[in-house]
């Protein structure tokens, strides 16, 4: 063993000031509160409180070049005081586990002390003052001409409809959940409007529809766009140059500003889909604070924000997988962290599933709870709902139906499905199978749907004057279509759609048929009475119709018929005896019979759970029914590939010269550019992880943490809302990648940051040249398009120079 010896070390000057304190924490549970009692004390006065010689005591030294502002130093700074972190023996520093890290976005800002003067406050407040001026300037974008044009412009001829609709409080069915269109409505209430124009396309707005007021209302959503995308970007921790950018990008695009500036939803959508960043962003910077006020306040609204979007267009759950994604990292993070406790654990996973889970569900839940309690009058929208909840609306004609079913009844079917239509049938046939009479599911009421209960072929003929016999389970019947007198019919030839059935089919008349007419009746329950009751009864016995000759059961599952069907429900014989099908049981909605009592309303009643489901299921199935139709070309329509390029832009309206036109296109170097940046994110990224493997230092933890989280963000943003499109089968538009492109305008933003306004290798000079050009790009180029924003007047070929790109069908 080598004898031990003294080892001099020389530490240089003993001035204790050239040495700063830091307290490393002695247990995980209190390094936050002794980190942020360290920032506290070194953060005791503002900056431009000190004189300068205590201000560069309190600033590390560095090498940077001239012009590099403190943020850019922040993995220099964060290097010297926590030294742990580091591995200096390669060339490339290596991150070691530490409950000291700091965050990957904005830095932990020390609270300021209260101010003293108005001067004071102002000095405080000067970082807002730029949002301010964007916000501002986004109220003249979004209000300058709203009301130019005075007709029905687009979707306004539905969404307009549908705030009428709460209005005169009359139910109605739409693809996209009702938060929105309550907004549409509340607008309308607030401008005075009484819900009475129908908004026919193109039509004139009369004097008594307050369509600007409407318009400018829902604009401010619009407004709201551009503050929330600044201080996403101040909170993503990116440089105040790309803040800036970042703002006007989202201020000077000529497709959201278009989209803002009328009835629509989509200034709603977007305007959640940037508040869900932001809390989330918010949230995220509050994570060295875990369980802290803040910490809470923005996890929740993280939620809120999510149930608020998905509230608008079910599309917001594409934002929600972008929450749900950076969850699933930071809780997996958290779990590696064998200093923190389970207990600790399991409270952030309460903490996320209350707030990221059952928040934003009660919130959704919520919507449709007041869109049921508004909307309490009978109207057009009705055969979407179950028999029950129509019971419970005023004005329809369930009152007078009489409860008990007889032989000679007249009624209508619907099926208990989720979804389901009404029994249908016309005089249309079959291009296919056997070319008898169409039978369908229709989610909306005419005679068509309507059915007469009659007895078998080899039973005396129904007496309307005879004695009175009551429906029962068991009994065959047949059930003869009222408009047509054809009887409601099954035989072995294929269904068109679901091909393992049997097609269902009307055929023969009041005089010729056969036993493939015959359906025998079987009493699944009834809700108010329980299993098996004596007696069938409108609205609450659920029934199954079993073919007689071939032992299948009627059943309308929600397969589309093609267009010779109208697109309208198949209905099938189903050959699988599956009594737990909810897809083949049925009840008797509307029933007419002279020689029955009218029935109690009272007895009927609907469970809120059930009819949220069922509309819920209803309206994913014909949002799934928008399909293109091959025999017809949609102009409009565009497919995704086509969207990050504008290949094609979308006519608003009348392309006429006396009419004021609008084009929906984005701004060309905002669109074009954050495309490209997508793939120059993706190609640095793998660049910098070959260069990491070589152990090359290009960044330092905190830079490497703050690139790769931004992309993360902006990323995983871009491709949840762009990819679902590729795969959908429904027609697409332009306006489905506006919520699409603002991540990337976030990632465009992140490699203008990254590689000029936070590089150590450029100028303050050539930054601000840098900022000045793609500040001049943008406004030029806004201003040079902002017509298709704001109308064109007069003969569209006397506006030259918008037709940067072939394919865009500006001109005639």
């Amino acid at each position: 063993m080598k004898p031990s010896a003294a080892v001099a070390v020389d530490f240089g000057t003993s001035d204790p000031e050239d040495f700063e304190e830091v307290p490393y924490p002695d247990n995980h549970h209190h390094h936050h509160h002794q980190q942020q009692q360290h920032w506290a004390r070194e953060e005791e006065l503002p900056l431009h409180y000190m004189s300068e010689e205590k201000a560069r005591r309190r600033v590390k030294a560095s090498s940077a070049v001239n012009g590099q502002d403190e943020y850019e130093q922040g993995g220099v700074e964060e290097k010297e005081r926590y030294p742990d972190y580091y591995d200096d023996e390669s060339k490339y520093n290596k991150v070691r586990p530490s409950a000291q890290r700091i965050g990957s976005g904005r830095m932990p800002q020390a609270p300021l002390p209260p101010p003293t003067s108005i001067k004071e406050f102002l000095l405080q407040n000067l970082e807002h003052l730029p949002p301010i001026i964007y916000t501002l300037l986004s109220c003249w974008t979004r209000f300058h001409k709203i009301g130019a044009s005075n007709v029905v412009v687009w979707d306004e001829a539905h969404f307009g409809k549908f705030g009428s609709h709460y209005l005169k409080r009359e139910f109605y069915f739409d693809v996209h959940p009702p938060l929105g269109k309550m907004l549409v409505g509340l607008a309308g209430l607030l401008a005075g409007y009484d819900g009475s124009f129908e908004f026919k396309s193109g039509e004139v707005y009369p004097e008594n529809v307050p369509y600007v007021a409407m318009r400018v209302m829902l604009a401010t959503f619009g407004v709201g766009m551009v503050p929330l995308a600044w201080y996403t970007a101040v909170e993503l921790g990116m440089s105040l140059w790309a803040c800036h950018l970042t703002a006007m990008m989202v201020l000077l695009d000529v497709g959201w500003l278009c989209i803002s500036r009328f009835i629509l939803l989509d200034s709603m959508l977007l305007f959640f889909t940037f508040l869900t960043v932001f809390c989330l962003t918010k949230f995220h910077n509050q994570q060295y604070q875990s369980f802290s006020p803040d910490w809470w306040l923005w996890l929740f609204l993280t939620g809120v924000s999510i149930g608020a979007v998905t509230s608008v267009k079910m599309i917001g759950l594409f934002v929600t997988a972008l929450v749900g994604v950076y969850t699933i990292e930071d809780l997996w993070e958290k779990f590696g962290d064998t200093r923190m406790s389970w207990y600790d654990q399991a409270k952030h996973w309460a903490a996320r599933v209350f707030c990221l889970i059952i928040v934003p569900i009660l919130v959704f839940m919520a919507s449709f709870k007041i869109h049921f309690l508004v909307l309490n009058h009978s109207g057009p929208g009705d055969a979407q709902m179950s028999s029950l909840f129509q019971a419970n609306l005023e004005g329809n004609d369930f009152s007078k139906n009489p409860l008990e079913i007889a032989y000679g009844s007249k009624v209508t079917l619907k099926n208990m499905g989720w979804g389901g239509g009404l029994l249908h049938s016309h005089v249309q046939t079959y291009p296919v199978g056997s070319n008898q009479q169409q039978v369908t599911c229709y989610h909306y009421k005419d005679n068509n749907n309507e059915w007469t209960i009659l007895p078998r072929w080899d039973e005396p003929p129904y007496d309307p004057n005879g004695e009175l016999k009551y429906l029962k389970d068991g009994d065959i019947i047949l059930l003869r279509h009222v408009p047509t007198t054809r009887n409601l019919h099954s035989h072995t030839i294929l269904a068109p759609v679901t091909k393992l059935n049997y097609e269902v089919s009307c055929y023969g008349n009041e005089t010729i048929g056969d036993n493939h007419d015959y359906w025998q009746v079987e009493v699944v329950d009834d809700i108010k009475q329980g299993a098996k009751p004596e007696r069938i009864h409108s609205l609450t016995t659920r029934l199954r119709f079993k073919h007689r000759a071939l032992g299948c059961y009627l059943r309308a599952a929600n397969a589309i018929l093609p267009q010779w069907g109208f697109k309208q429900v198949e209905v099938s014989c189903d050959k699988e005896n599956n009594p737990g099908d909810i897809h083949t049981y049925w009840n008797v909605e509307s029933h007419w019979n002279e020689r029955l009592p009218a029935g109690d309303t009272k007895f009927y009643k609907s469970p809120f759970l059930r009819d949220f489901w069922h509309l819920n299921v209803a309206m994913m199935t014909s949002n799934n029914a928008l399909i293109p139709d091959p025999d017809k070309e949609d102009i409009l329509a565009s497919k995704p590939f086509d969207w990050p390029f504008i290949h094609l832009g979308l006519r608003m309206c009348g392309w006429g010269a006396s009419q004021i036109k609008f084009y929906l296109m984005g701004h060309p170097f905002i669109w074009w550019g954050s495309t490209v940046s997508l793939g120059v994110a993706v190609l640095a990224l793998g660049v910098y992880m070959l260069r990491w493997q070589r152990k090359y230092k290009d960044m330092d933890a905190h830079e490497w943490d703050h690139f790769l989280y931004v992309m993360k963000i902006a990323g995983f943003g871009w491709f949840f809302h762009f990819v679902p499109f590729l795969i959908m089968g429904r027609v697409t538009y332009l306006h489905h990648y506006l919520p699409t492109l603002y991540f990337a305008v976030l990632m465009f933003t992140h490699v203008l940051d990254h590689f000029i306004f936070s590089s150590r290798r450029l100028s303050l000079q050539t930054k601000s040249i840098a900022f000045g050009v793609l500040a001049f790009i943008l406004l030029f180029i806004f201003w040079w398009f902002k017509g298709v924003a704001f109308g064109i007047d007069g003969p569209i070929n006397e506006h030259w120079g918008l037709g940067w790109r072939k394919s865009w069908n500006i001109y005639d």
